[in-house]
């Protein structure tokens, strides 16, 4: 496959528009990221992010010191206002007591459905003095405890009601033998559901993404027996994030490498006609990291992932995504936020 350089007519990167300067969410003393919106019951636009305090450097405290938080704002765009925690830790003993991430949103019938990674981790909690080290020993075993959460709740302000067990489970000898995390729920239209989420084969190896289906967004979840493949091996992706729209089950994922969409850690964008079969070779590059801004300015992010979509009537009208300052890579960074770009065609 030759890397797409250019969007065409009907691609998901000509859908959209300028990012919007002072939109989004940011907490001045803590780093942001992810970032699931979604309308509530109340009318207003709510935010389900990820916030590690800034004291602590994010790579690796993401995975120990987070927890999801909700912000709110009176439009799509915002600025987006700190609300409340919504996950907070709850105790070592519990799959997710430690550390909740990755939060992605859901409403099915009257029930907003929560998802996220939660993990857990023996000793003690890192704090300014005593920070963590990234492939520590501790580090790849919290990795590795990473398990998908669920919670659920009839109103976006909670109270969440979390499952005490993982929606699912890693599975020694296969290729998502070392966690399960970043999911994403795609309601289809037949009323089953299709569940994408992130794992890999062993610590340290290739982050590959893979599909399960069931009945119920609480499963029980029949897995593809292989991950998304591109030219014959497991795509090297990561924060896939599924939707149904025109007939056809669509993703947008993060190329950890640029082969698959020509840009390093820019966006994929791919369909399929039952979310269980999916060709790579058509896909699209769907974002860049070189984002325009609302006040005419075009700057190289230095990172742009975790994409997740706002929808209004079935049809996406805003992507958000996390994002930061710096060289790249989560190094040097000063600032995280969550960005929000607009989408044309949103509400036909």
């Amino acid at each position: 496959m030759t890397a797409v350089a250019a969007a065409a007519p009907s691609s998901f990167l000509s859908r959209l528009q300028p990012a919007v300067v002072g939109g989004g969410f940011e907490l001045p003393n803590y780093w942001v990221w992810c970032g699931a919106p979604i309308r509530g019951e109340d009318g207003r636009y709510h935010l389900f992010a990820s916030r590690v305090p800034k004291d602590l450097t994010f790579q690796p405290h993401w995975l120990f010191c987070s927890e999801i938080v909700r912000a709110e704002a009176a439009r799509p765009e915002g600025p987006y206002r700190f609300a409340e925690v919504a996950l907070p830790p709850r105790g070592g003993e519990f799959f997710d007591g430690r550390s909740t991430h990755n939060p992605h949103i859901r409403k099915i019938g009257d029930t907003f459905v929560l998802l996220y990674m939660g993990t857990t981790y023996e000793g003690p909690t890192p704090d300014a003095a005593h920070q963590e080290v990234w492939r520590s020993p501790r580090y790849l075993a919290t990795w590795a405890r990473k398990r998908i959460g669920l919670a659920t709740s009839k109103s976006v302000h909670g109270p969440w009601k979390r499952l005490d067990k993982p929606l699912l489970e890693p599975r020694p000898g296969e290729w998502d033998s070392i966690a399960t995390t970043n999911p994403s729920l795609c309601p289809l239209p037949d009323g089953s559901f299709l569940l994408a989420y992130k794992s890999r084969k062993e610590n340290l190896g290739k982050l590959q993404v893979g599909v399960a289906k069931g009945p119920s967004y609480l499963g029980p979840w029949t897995r593809q027996p292989q991950p998304w493949l591109f030219k014959g091996e497991p795509a090297h992706v990561e924060d896939p994030f599924l939707w149904y729209e025109d007939g056809l089950v669509q993703a947008l994922m993060k190329d950890m490498t640029g082969e698959i969409c020509g840009e390093k850690h820019a966006g994929v964008h791919v369909t399929s006609k039952d979310g269980l079969h999916w060709d790579f070779d058509r896909a699209t590059l769907a974002y860049t990291r070189k984002l325009r801004w609302s006040d005419g300015k075009t700057v190289q992010q230095a990172s742009l992932e975790r994409p997740q979509l706002l929808f209004d009537k079935g049809r996406p009208t805003h992507l958000f995504a996390a994002t930061c300052d710096g060289p790249g890579d989560l190094k040097d960074m000063t600032r995280t936020w969550n960005a929000v770009v607009p989408l044309r065609g949103a509400g036909q």
